[in-house]
């Protein structure tokens, strides 16, 4: 990352305290945090996690944006040019993993963008997922997935099969219980391992310091 972005880059005080404890409780490596619709704060959610299991475990963190949304934190961050999770998963010849995966002294937990997503059109498999989640957990001891929400065309059911949690970001005081039921229930069905739920009430979905970058 460039150093003006890592210089903005302030993670406030996670409000995930308690659902950390319980990744930890149940020793959980791969956490998917997915939503019902967009616009739930999944990304802040996600920045929170990595930050508070970065804080009280003595493993490293690695944060995973697969997010295809237009404000994705790849996009907010200007790093769409930049190797990352579908280049590893997708490229005939895979970069270098430490050519994706962005780090910095001033972060607890390191970054891995969605990579250059102009490059690919085919849909990733179960095979290809499983593969690089795995090879991802061998280097890290816990990794934060960011994911797309339920109700979209991307790949969040098959993710949220080979992942070993997925928790449903719910934005309180907007998605309505039986939409968040409904997203619940068809995670469950696609035979995801659901752990838990956040109540997102925050004003800003995404951190501060992504909308001081703008």
């Amino acid at each position: 990352m460039a150093a003006a972005t890592l210089a903005s880059l302030k993670i406030q005080r996670p409000s995930e305290s308690n659902l950390a404890v319980t990744v930890l409780d149940q020793e959980l490596r791969v956490i998917l945090l997915t939503a019902a619709n967009h616009g739930s704060g999944v990304t802040s959610s996600s920045l929170s996690m990595a930050s508070e299991l970065a804080r009280t475990s003595r493993g490293r963190v690695l944060l995973v944006d697969t997010s295809l949304s237009d404000d994705s934190l790849t996009r907010r961050l200007g790093l769409e040019q930049r190797p990352g999770f579908l280049d590893l998963a997708l490229a005939e010849t895979p970069p270098a993993f430490g050519e994706c995966i962005q780090s910095s002294a001033e972060l607890d937990f390191d970054l891995l963008p969605l990579g250059r997503r102009q490059q690919y059109s085919e849909r990733l498999t179960a095979d290809q997922l499983r593969e690089l989640l795995h090879a991802l957990a061998g280097q890290y001891r816990f990794v934060i997935v960011d994911g797309d929400p339920v109700y979209s065309s991307g790949d969040i059911l098959t993710l949220s099969t080979q992942v070993d949690g997925v928790v449903l970001v719910v934005r309180s005081e907007e998605t309505r219980w039986e939409v968040a039921q409904a997203a619940a229930q068809r995670l469950i069905q696609a035979e995801a391992k659901l752990i838990g739920s956040v109540f997102n009430a925050r004003k800003y979905y995404m951190p501060k310091w992504v909308y001081d970058r703008l």
